[in-house]
């Protein structure tokens, strides 16, 4: 069993919601990204999602973008990312850790090559935003010969059709979108979530995770009530952008912003397990 599955099963287990962090690799420094996975996990997260820096991140909000390019003024190439994910495995062999990123660099890569390190680096599932349904076929047989998770997308405006499409190719989890944009946008509208969640849950046993505008801890535990996972990334990110290059009060921050999310998704997992019981 994968990395991920044995997370997911595990959480569901214990009736918990999965939380899962998005930082950019290389930001603010590449020295600094490893310290914050860790810490990150320290702070409640259940899987780590880690993005390789794009010139042009087509689905990104501003605060992501910015972060993209703050990693690529250091160079931060796709290479050095899986490096960082072979040092966090030296010392947390559990927790597992999704790319997030754009077909242009593994392709500068090769797929073959990077899957081949990306797995040997102690990755466990790869979110290419950009790679289409119709591109499935050309790459996922290659991922899933080194035993990595095909994570996919799917949007508010995906159809039925579409959906069953996507999820016979998708891995690991479904990532959810929430709403119609790009990250980090200030609204998240939850009460049209658990409709849509139903219709990826019709076409795929796999969890499914909801990103994109979850920004304070009660959009996480409103998100906790309908979805197996709950994505946070521009809130987290800002706070590198905000802090700069202290790295002592940056990490404190991601900690305690992780941890008050933790906090409200294990109190809405109680609540609706008192429910459940009643």
């Amino acid at each position: 069993m994968s990395r991920l599955a044995d997370r997911f099963e595990s959480l569901r287990a214990a009736g918990r919601t999965a939380l899962v962090p998005y930082i950019t690799a290389g930001d603010p420094h590449p020295d600094a990204t490893v310290d914050f996975m860790h810490a990150l996990v320290a702070a409640g997260a259940d899987v780590l999602e880690v993005g390789v820096p794009f010139s042009d991140p087509m689905a990104d909000g501003p605060v992501i973008q910015a972060a993209c390019e703050r990693a690529l003024k250091h160079g931060t190439s796709l290479k050095q990312v899986l490096d960082m994910v072979a040092a966090f495995r030296v010392d947390d062999p559990d927790t597992p850790v999704v790319l997030m990123g754009y077909l242009n660099p593994i392709d500068a890569l090769g797929l073959p090559a990077f899957a081949e390190r990306a797995a040997r680096a102690g990755v466990d599932g790869v979110l290419i935003v950009d790679m289409t349904a119709e591109e499935a076929p050309e790459v996922m047989p290659t991922l899933a010969a080194k035993s990595l998770d095909a994570v996919c997308l799917i949007a508010p405006t995906t159809g039925p059709s579409r959906i069953e499409k996507i999820c016979a190719h998708a891995g690991g989890f479904i990532y959810y979108v929430s709403f119609k944009g790009v990250t980090g946008a200030s609204s998240l509208d939850v009460s049209s979530l658990g409709e849509q969640i139903d219709r990826i849950r019709a076409c795929s046993t796999l969890p499914v995770a909801v990103g994109f505008g979850v920004r304070t801890p009660a959009n996480a535990a409103d998100v906790a009530r309908v979805a197996d996972a709950v994505v946070v990334g521009s809130a987290l990110v800002g706070r590198i952008a905000e802090l700069g290059d202290d790295m002592a009060a940056t990490t404190k921050a991601l900690r305690d912003t992780l941890a008050a999310m933790r906090k409200a998704i294990d109190q809405q997992d109680s609540q609706s397990e008192e429910i459940c019981r009643a």
